[in-house]
């Protein structure tokens, strides 16, 4: 189940190359959604109409309604240009004499830390003490490959553990592994742009948030309640059959009248620029609407700078700067600006030393940013980076492993319980009380939480054959669900001893071929497993 996949040498063209290639490729797959039962295809990207709802009635019951913005840097972005080692300066322009931000462009954070003039817009929010920045943000054996670093972020493994589900996503599962026969009222997850993306992917291959491939694709459904309109299509039976799989589609997406209720009843109070201030506007006209999600995802492209970075890398710079602020600026005209923690990440940075063709190259340890009120004042976070001591590759050191940011984050502003954030993230991971982040709310750990029983499904010509290891002795009791949440079959096993079972079932006539899902209950345990039945 478990590999390990070496970078590639930058040095190569050809496996740089090639490596785009298997990310561009492995992203198509998943966006066919072709792993997932609850995954369908909308204008070239998966919208997942099954989700959790444990960590979202977790989240929607604490005091503050807290949410939580995770603003991807997509293709590394250079957090040297990005946050500017004033300090040591002199080294900073050595290493880079032909993209170093002169002198008279850079705004002063403090006198050893600051931001490109472009990024101005961010000034006022430092000031105000709604901005952090955690220094040297990385992890042990950087892989330099946008593919693999994009998952090792994405699910918080080890490097040379290669992990399929994502860090959100196990979460989701564990908490509530029911989760496919009772869906939420509200989608726990929204994620714009960055299809392939594990960070919301479960054990199983679900994807547990509304994927949208980009802001235009949501605009619709929150506007019209579907992304599709089933009567513009041709007078012929092509346009008989577009109209169906229309139909089916918009009636597939079960969230699809509430994103549009939440859009209708929020507006915006400020203009935002394109791009990543599209994106941001949606987010904040929903929580504004009240649609109750507590995740989400945006995207912005285009980090991968190896030839003449300073053409396009301060325009995405400026564009942050200028979308965060102005989100901020809205959410507080609507009293929701306390609630909302937002946070860069990036699958990495990029090399100090910039390259010949003036952008530099894939690199290690970056700074990662955080926005909003709940930090409870401005301030830099960790060890500063050292130009002067870098790794045998030339890149700099981390000193804080994202994961602990991770962690910091479930637990002090999520406010999810301190040993349920070490189960999903795999091990303890010091938290950063530098991040200011405080939760002195009861998350009700107290309560009888179901937890997820390892069940294994396979089938056979009308029959089911079931391996399971109960935790404890008890009455075991197992249905067989269809993929819109309706029962055909329920059985009782009766009772059974702790330890590894196997158990047969034969099914039902009313059970045609199709995708249904199984599951296992024993008291406060329960398996959920998806299979096709022939």
């Amino acid at each position: 189940m478990f590999n390990h996949k070496k970078g590639i040498s930058l040095n190569d063209p050809q496996a740089h190359a090639l490596s785009h290639e298997a990310w561009n490729r492995r992203t198509f797959l998943r966006m066919l959604g072709l792993s997932g039962a609850g995954s369908i295809l909308l204008g070239g990207s998966p919208i997942t109409a099954l989700a959790s709802s444990k960590l979202a009635a977790l989240i929607s019951s604490m005091e503050g309604d807290r949410i939580l913005v995770l603003i991807r840097l997509k293709g590394g972005n250079d957090g040297l240009n990005t946050i500017i080692p004033v300090f040591d300066y002199s080294t900073y322009k050595t290493l880079r004499p032909g993209i170093a931000i002169p002198n008279n462009q850079i705004i002063n954070l403090n006198p050893s830390f600051g931001i490109q003039s472009r990024m101005g817009a961010l000034e006022k929010m430092w000031k105000d003490g709604d901005m952090k920045v955690v220094h040297s943000v990385g992890y042990p054996e950087q892989n330099l490959s946008h593919f693999r670093s994009s998952d090792i972020w994405a699910t918080s493994s080890d490097t040379q553990v290669l992990e399929t589900s994502g860090w959100l996503g196990r979460w989701l599962e564990d908490v509530n592994p029911d989760y496919l026969t009772k869906p939420p009222k509200m989608p726990p997850a929204i994620q714009i742009g960055g299809a392939g993306n594990l960070a919301f992917t479960n054990t199983k291959n679900d994807n547990m948030a509304v994927v949208v491939n980009d802001p235009e694709e949501l605009a619709r459904i929150a506007q019209n309640g579907r992304l599709y309109d089933p009567t513009d299509v041709p007078e012929c039976y092509y346009g008989e059959q577009l109209s169906y799989l229309r139909t089916l589609t918009n009636a597939t997406f079960t969230y699809a009248q509430g994103i549009e209720t939440a859009y209708k009843a929020g507006k915006n109070t400020v203009q935002y620029p394109a791009n990543l201030g599209a994106q941001l506007a949606l987010v904040a006209r929903l929580i504004k609407g009240g649609l109750g999600t507590r995740l989400y995802m945006v995207t912005l492209d285009g980090f991968d700078n190896h030839a003449d970075q300073n053409q396009n890398h301060p325009a995405l710079l400026e564009n942050i700067a200028q979308s965060v602020s102005l989100f901020y600026q809205d959410l507080q005209a609507g009293g929701w600006a306390d609630k909302v923690l937002s946070m860069s990440i990036s699958e990495f940075g990029r090399r100090p030393e910039q390259n010949a063709s003036q952008g530099t190259d894939h690199g290690a340890a970056s700074p990662l940013m955080l926005f909003g009120p709940g930090l409870n004042g401005n301030g830099f976070v960790g060890q500063n980076p050292n130009l002067k001591d870098l790794d045998r590759d030339g890149n700099l050191k981390f000193s804080t492993d994202f994961r602990q940011i991770y962690a910091t984050v479930l637990e002090s502003w999520l406010c999810i319980d301190g040993a349920e954030v070490d189960n999903v993230m795999g091990r303890k991971f010091n938290r950063l009380p530098g991040l200011g982040l405080q939760c002195s709310v009861s998350t009700g750990t107290n309560a009888v939480q179901t937890r997820r029983l390892m069940l294994k499904v396979s089938t056979g010509p009308r029959e089911l054959r079931l391996q399971y290891e109960l935790p404890e002795s008890g009455s075991v009791q197992l249905r067989i669900v269809g993929i819109t949440g309706q029962v055909l079959q329920e059985q009782s096993l009766g009772l059974q001893m702790a330890g590894a079972q196997q158990s047969a079932l034969r099914l039902k006539e009313n059970i045609l071929p199709g995708i249904y899902i199984v599951q296992l209950a024993a008291g406060n345990w329960m398996g959920t497993e998806k299979v096709f039945l022939h």
